[in-house]
C-alpha cells in the first residue's frame, strides 16, 4: 500500500524527521483560510511519480492564484488518478538535493539503504551516484554513516544526513514497511536538512499490527471509489511526460489493455548491453547498482511503477511485454534482467509475459536471454513452465546481477 505524500510526512513528523509547515487542502475554498505565509507550493496528492512534469505541482504567490491553481490540479488526472487532496507547503530554497531510501529485499530478508547526491525529478539519471548499503546484521549508526561516506558527503552533512537515515530506518522497522523514501532531501545554504517529498509503502500483510496504517488503507478504498465516480464526470487526457519515451514497433498495440493504451512506459537509455525491467524507483536503482557492482553495464532501464494499478485483465502481462520490447529494441542488448517484487498473482502475469515474449522472439529468429528474479515462486514449477526458453532464475538481487553479467560475457 503506497501512502500519499502528506500521509508519509505525518509519519516523518512522528520520527522527528524535519518537514516544512504544511496544510491539507480538501477543496480550493480551503485556501482562503491558509495558515502558511505565501509563497507556497501546491502539490497533487496522487501515488504516481512525475507530478511536477505532469503539472501537478505549482508555486503560487497569493490567494487568488492559489485558488485558481488548486482548481486546475484537482481536475488534472496523473496516470488516470484524480487527487482528492492537495498539500499546501511552505516554499524552500535548497542549495542541494539528495535521494535517500530504505527498502526491503524480501528474498535476502534484509533491508537495504540507498543514497545519491543527486535527487529530485532527475534521480533516475543519477545511476552512477546511487550508493547501496545492505543491513546484514543488527542495525547501528555505522550503517547510516557508511552510506553517507559512500555518497561522498563531507563535514557536518555526514552527521546530519546520517541522523535522517537512522530515523528512516527506525520508521521502516517500527511500522513493518516495505519502503521509506525521501526524494529530495533538501540541503539549505546553511546546511539545514529538510524532507521536501516522501514516499512510504506499507506491507499489506502487516496492517493487522498497525491500526493507524490500516485506517489509511480503508481511506484509500473510499478515495478510490470517489476518484472512480469523479472520472465519470471530469474528462481529461493524461498529460504527456517530458521524459524520453519509446515504444517498440514490433509490439502489437491491438493486444494492449485499456491501461496500456492510455499510458506510456519510460525507457531511460544508458551505454551498455544489459536491459533492466523493474517496478519502483528504489528497486530499479538498487538493480542498476548491483549490475554495475558486478562489472556489468546497463544499456537501459524501464520502471513499470506500482503493480497494483494494473487491475484490468491481462493489463500487467501486456505492460510487461511492452517493457521487454522497449528494453531489447537496442540491438546491443544481449540480456534483460527482470527484477519484480509483487504478489503471487502479479508474478504469474510476469512469467506469462516473459514466456510469450521469448517465444515470439524465437519465431522471429532474435536470440536474447532473460534473467528472472521474482519473489515467493516455486522455482521447479516455473522452470517446467518455461521449458527450453533462454531464462535463468535467480533468488536474490546479487545472484541476478551476477547471472546477467556472466551471460553477456
Amino acid at each position: 500500500m503506497d501512502l500519499l505524500e502528506y500521509q508519509a510526512k505525518s509519519l516523518f513528523r512522528q520520527m522527528a524527521i524535519p518537514i516544512l509547515p504544511s496544510q491539507r487542502i480538501d477543496n480550493p475554498a480551503d485556501l482562503k483560510g491558509l495558515k502558511i505565509p505565501y509563497p507556497v507550493v501546491l502539490k497533487s496528492q496522487v501515488r504516481a511519480g512525475g507530478r511536477g512534469r505532469a503539472g501537478g505541482i505549482k508555486f503560487v504567490e497569493n490567494t487568488i492564484d492559489a485558488v485558481a491553481a488548486a482548481q486546475t490540479i484537482f481536475n488534472l488526472p496523473i496516470e488516470n488518478e484524480y487527487p482528492q487532496v492537495l498539500l499546501a507547503e511552505a516554499k524552500y530554497n535548497a542549495d542541494q538535493e539528495l535521494y535517500l531510501a530504505v527498502l526491503l529485499d524480501p528474498v535476502a530478508r534484509r533491508p537495504v539503504l540507498l543514497g545519491s547526491r543527486q535527487g529530485g525529478m532527475d534521480v533516475e539519471g543519477s545511476i552512477e551516484q546511487m550508493q547501496q548499503v545492505a543491513v546484514d546484521q543488527e542495525f547501528s549508526p555505522f550503517y547510516a554513516r557508511r552510506l553517507t561516506l559512500k555518497m561522498g558527503l563531507q563535514g557536518d552533512l555526514i552527521q546530519s544526513v546520517s541522523t535522517i537515515v537512522e530515523k528512516m530506518y527506525r520508521l521502516f522497522v517500527e511500522k513493518d514497511l516495505d519502503l521509506v523514501e525521501i526524494n529530495p532531501l533538501g540541503i539549505s545554504p546553511t546546511g539545514e536538512v529538510m524532507a521536501l517529498d516522501g514516499k512510504v509503502t506499507a506491507n499489506d500483510e502487516a496492517l493487522g499490527r498497525h491500526p493507524d496504517l490500516a485506517a489509511l488503507s480503508e481511506n484509500r478504498l473510499l478515495g478510490g471509489l470517489a476518484r472512480e465516480r469523479r472520472s465519470l464526470h471530469v474528462p481529461g487526457d493524461r498529460p504527456h511526460s517530458h521524459s524520453k519515451v519509446q515504444q517498440s514497433p514490433e509490439f502489437d498495440p491491438k493486444s494492449q489493455s485499456p491501461i496500456s493504451n492510455s499510458e506510456s512506459l519510460q525507457l531511460i537509455e544508458l551505454d551498455g548491453n544489459i536491459g533492466i525491467l523493474c517496478n519502483g524507483v528504489g528497486l530499479t536503482m538498487a538493480t542498476l547498482d548491483a549490475v554495475t557492482h558486478q562489472g556489468g553495464k546497463p544499456a537501459n532501464f524501464v520502471n513499470m511503477g506500482s503493480l497494483e494499478r494494473y487491475d484490468a485483465a491481462n493489463a500487467l502481462r501486456d505492460r510487461a511485454d511492452l517493457g521487454l520490447e522497449l528494453a531489447a529494441q537496442d540491438k546491443s542488448v544481449k540480456v534483460i534482467l527482470v527484477n519484480i517484487l509483487g504478489s503471487a498473482s502479479k508474478t504469474e502475469e510476469i512469467i506469462a509475459a516473459v514466456a510469450g515474449y521469448l517465444e515470439r522472439k524465437a519465431r522471429a529468429n532474435r536470440h536474447i536471454q532473460v534473467v528472472l528474479r521474482l519473489v515467493e515462486i516455486d522455482a521447479d514449477a516455473v522452470k517446467k513452465r518455461l521449458g527450453q526458453l533462454p531464462v535463468q532464475l535467480a533468488s536474490t538481487l546479487d545472484e541476478a546481477a551476477a547471472a546477467s553479467v556472466s551471460s553477456v560475457k
